[in-house]
């Protein structure tokens, strides 16, 4: 991994030009206009496919460059999308809020992330809407979740899952007022060269165990799973520090001194209105920086969809070849 870090690009990021914006943002509104104006309804997604093709090029080209290999910190960050805060609605504030009408900033994000794969989204979590909002929600502030606003631990989204996306897109609507809520980063591949070849050889081998997130209306712990697996010098990683624990001494401190590692090497992404930010979940875990809820309309408002590489995985527990799994 050392020896091949300088290969990849540390970081994608992308700001549109104003032809691009404008260009996108036709787009967006005509999709968004487009009978039966719901995100989750199999023809509007169909509609959506077929547009996502007519991107702006340099919007497909670094989407496709970045598909192909996701880069050292493994984010692609988009600025310049067609949002207009002051043409917002109040940012929500309910349990399990969702997007199912077709807005433009919903329609901007399914346009890009269905250049990137296929959506998808689970049945068990938020009644398996396609655009979920990620708001703070009052009582849940202490909440790991995504309705919380105190630290979010480091994770792999839908970790015990064993069809987790593959990537993680979130995008700004606003962003928490005179705050700097970021969104937290930590990359298996900038961690991996500071992890003894010891603690390597424990996280690659099945001796952990991982629970569903709150966001979840079920589900039972992961049977045991490695950390760690694929390629020894450029692994996947599967953990969520809030959810996932060892089943030995030596697994709990491997994965202890794992946590501080990835803290060491994190880095903060401080999304604006406007701005899109795709993790991938593959390398990348996330978090929270946290922030103060004023619960006046005016919150931290972002909106996350979930991208998978290869839909025939997941075939099984997809009805009718659906976008939602059951």
């Amino acid at each position: 991994m050392s020896t091949r870090a300088a290969e990849y690009v540390d970081t994608y990021r992308l700001e549109l030009t104003e032809a691009e914006r404008f260009e996108l943002r036709a787009m967006a509104e005509h999709l968004a206009a487009s009978s039966p104006r719901l995100v989750d309804e199999p023809g509007w997604l169909a509609r959506a496919r077929q547009l996502s093709c007519l991107l702006p090029t340099r919007l497909l080209d670094t989407v496709r460059r970045y598909r192909h290999d996701p880069g050292a910190q493994g984010t692609l960050v988009i600025a310049g999308l067609p949002i207009e805060e002051d043409a917002l609605p109040d940012t929500p504030g309910v349990p399990g809020s969702v997007e199912r009408e077709a807005t433009v900033p919903a329609a901007a994000a399914v346009l890009v992330g269905l250049q990137l794969g296929e959506l998808v989204a689970y049945r068990e979590e938020k009644s398996g809407a396609l655009v979920q909002n990620v708001v703070p929600v009052r009582g849940l502030e202490t909440s790991q979740s995504n309705a919380g606003s105190v630290p979010l631990e480091f994770h792999v989204e839908n970790a015990f899952h064993p069809n987790r996306p593959d990537f993680v897109g979130l995008t700004c609507l606003r962003q928490a007022v005179g705050q700097s809520a970021g969104t937290l980063v930590a990359s298996i591949r900038h961690a991996l060269p500071l992890i003894p070849e010891a603690d390597r050889e424990v996280l690659h081998r099945a001796r952990f165990v991982t629970a569903p997130p709150p966001s979840f209306r079920s589900g039972e712990s992961t049977t045991p799973h490695p950390v760690l697996d694929g390629s020894p010098d450029d692994p996947n990683i599967c953990v969520d520090f809030n959810a996932t624990t060892a089943l030995d001494d030596e697994g709990k401190q491997a994965l202890e001194r794992l946590r501080l590692t990835l803290n060491d090497v994190s880095a903060s992404v401080e999304l604006q209105c406007g701005e899109m930010v795709f993790v991938d979940n593959r390398i990348v875990l996330h978090g929270r920086a946290d922030f103060t809820p004023r619960y006046d309309g005016r919150d931290r408002w972002l909106q996350r969809i979930f991208v998978h590489l290869d839909g025939r995985r997941s075939r099984i527990h997809r009805t009718h070849n659906g976008a939602v799994m059951v």
